[in-house]
């Protein structure tokens, strides 16, 4: 996502996740493969209907190659889950990439919209906007008491699950991250990697969501979270200001090595890109490097990604070959930063 959004510099996206499944269906875990082709002929036939101004493109899991699935995966577009254990799964995906809906995956129907910058309120408008929009087409599986039903009792009522991508570097390099996840788990939020449960916070990258789905309604949920989003980013904030006062040759010197390494290596790993990225991003937030854009963070994160390497290469690729395409790629992207001057 190469936009800018509010508090940009630290907030690099921002998620909803809207969980459905059809009243007349079996959940995914039981689900057959007639239902599963049901649901997305039922979907694929009416989406058409929905006056959202969003045009959509249907992907079907079992009609794409492995390395497309992954480039999906890695820009967020579509689960892992979906992606690797789905094989009845599809998606149907807007132009932009802003909006995927995803189709047989845990739950029947994911509504999934991704902005940049921290603007979850106008995103839960966007989903709620399609949301009823499908509603209005099919029987959603729904309990007066209990909300919508979802094949895991975590999602059970809203079935909202609302997260933001942070780059949190000063945090971290001040060994203040640690006591802050603990804080955070006790508000009733998670911390996860890059790439959700289970996933590393690679580069200095962490999604922060909600766990609560149930007992809250939707603006409540996103309210709490975007509140505690803005202390991180105060924090964050401090966090940097106070290496600059006292550690700001050593910060400088971190930032020029990394931006050394980008503009120069030849064999690249992704964890040591993620690092040096990171510092880079920091470098430019900081003032350190200029004439580099701010989204070179957000961009090379994805584009450096084991998918995206092999469909850049044409072909699969061996483990020190994407290493070695990896620090080719960035060089080039580093190299056109130069000649936009």
């Amino acid at each position: 996502m190469n936009e800018e959004g509010p508090e940009s510099d630290i907030v690099l996206s921002c998620r909803i996740r809207l969980a459905r499944n059809l009243r007349d269906f079996p959940f995914s875990i039981k689900l057959k493969h007639e239902d599963a082709h049901q649901i997305i002929m039922k979907l694929e036939e009416k989406h058409g209907l929905c006056e959202t101004g969003i045009e959509f493109e249907l992907l079907k899991m079992e009609q794409i190659q492995p390395s497309e699935k992954r480039v999906l995966v890695e820009k967020h577009l579509v689960s892992p889950l979906l992606a690797d254990q789905s094989p009845f799964g599809a998606t149907l995906l807007s132009q932009d990439e802003k909006v995927s809906v995803m189709i047989n995956e845990e739950d029947h129907i994911r509504i999934q919209c991704i902005l940049s910058g921290l603007q979850l309120t106008e995103a839960l408008q966007q989903a709620n906007t399609i949301d009823d929009c499908i509603e209005g087409l099919v029987d959603y599986a729904y309990d007066e008491k209990r909300g919508y039903l979802t094949s895991c009792p975590t999602n059970v009522g809203t079935g909202l699950r609302a997260s933001v991508m942070m780059h949190l570097p000063g945090l971290v390099l001040t060994g203040r991250m640690n006591r802050i996840i603990p804080a955070i788990n006790q508000l009733g939020l998670v911390v996860r990697g890059i790439y959700g449960e289970g996933s590393e916070a690679l580069g200095n990258i962490f999604q922060i969501s909600n766990q609560i789905t149930l007992g809250k309604t939707e603006d409540e949920i996103v309210s709490d979270l975007t509140s505690v989003v803005q202390q991180i980013i105060t924090q964050e904030r401090l966090a940097r200001e106070a290496l600059v006062k006292t550690s700001n040759i050593q910060l400088e010197d971190r930032v020029f090595r990394s931006l050394g390494i980008l503009s120069n290596a030849r064999i690249l790993g992704s964890k040591e890109a993620a690092i040096c990225l990171s510092d880079v991003r920091l470098g430019i937030d900081l003032g350190y490097i200029e004439n580099v854009s701010k989204t070179i963070l957000n961009e090379l994160m994805v584009l450096t990604q084991p998918g995206f390497l092999q469909q850049y290469a044409g072909g699969m690729l061996r483990s020190e070959e994407r290493d070695y395409k990896r620090a080719a790629f960035i060089r080039d992207r580093l190299n056109m930063e130069k000649h936009k001057e």
